[in-house]
């Protein structure tokens, strides 16, 4: 099932379900419990919200060798943890804002995107995928010096500005992708082809993720977990590429879709 959460003709708040046709049919019942239906309503969208609005958003650093590797840094033997401010957090089509305290130093990064869907603890890695509710496509967006040098050696105030989190345009349930670690991902800045790679690269698979992330630890329902972007974010160019007002970055997830935001200006 693929899922939307959008703004109708009326600027009402709703989940939609895509059909096979791609039409938005507007949805009735709980996302979480399992509940949700499509009805035979056709919706067309005013706006794009991320799929769920997430209490938590977990992120992995280092999880692909030639990302770590392009950032001169050794592969970790454990998972690299940090957070976003979940306000940080914004759906498909809305703009990614350039923060007026940032340099010519704000960078894209593609990733998969976990939601789960109900609570766990010390969640053994075999029944790890029996707890996502599905997945998405997310940008871990990166204002670079923030989070080298006025981060206070922490990653979180970098990546935590207000729009630095895009996710969407669709969660699709974990029923369609039996195995999240075999997925395409790549981006494109101003059609521009960036990033290619495969989750199948990742240095920690989904499902230890969470068994790493759940030890000792209660991971609640709605949490994300980004799980890691590959090698080709702009930082690390020569010369180092950087969003700017007026660009437009996008993120495809193979069987997800692709999640496309323009950039501008903080107001």
């Amino acid at each position: 099932m693929r899922v939307a959460r959008v703004m109708d003709e009326k600027g009402t708040v709703t989940y939609a379900i895509q059909d096979k046709g791609g039409t938005l049919l507007r949805a009735e019942g709980d996302l979480f419990s399992g509940t949700l239906r499509a009805t035979t309503e056709q919706i067309a969208p005013t706006g794009w919200l991320p799929p769920i609005d997430p209490p938590v958003v977990l992120c992995i650093g280092l999880n692909y060798a030639k990302h770590a590797a392009e950032g001169g840094s050794p592969i970790p033997k454990y998972p690299v943890l940090f957070m976003k401010n979940p306000r940080a957090v914004t759906g498909h089509l809305q703009p990614i804002c350039i923060p007026k305290v940032c340099d010519d130093e704000v960078d894209y990064e593609a990733e998969l995107v976990v939601i789960l869907k109900k609570s766990g603890r010390d969640i053994p890695k075999e029944k790890a995928l029996e707890y996502v509710l599905g997945y998405t496509a997310g940008n871990d967006v990166s204002a670079r010096r923030w989070q080298s040098e006025r981060g206070g050696s922490q990653w979180n105030r970098g990546k935590s500005f207000d729009t630095f989190a895009p996710m969407g345009p669709f969660l699709v349930t974990a029923d369609e992708i039996p195995n999240p670690n075999t997925l395409g991902i790549r981006s494109e800045l101003n059609g521009k082809e960036m990033q290619r790679s495969n989750t199948s690269d990742m240095i920690f698979d989904v499902p230890t993720l969470i068994a790493f992330l759940s030890q000792d630890t209660t991971l609640i329902a709605g949490t994300a977990i980004m799980t890691g972007t590959p090698e080709g974010v702009g930082w690390t160019r020569n010369p180092k590429i950087t969003l700017k007002p007026g660009d437009q970055i996008s993120v495809e997830v193979e069987q997800i879709g692709v999640l496309t935001n323009p950039v501008i200006a903080a107001p």
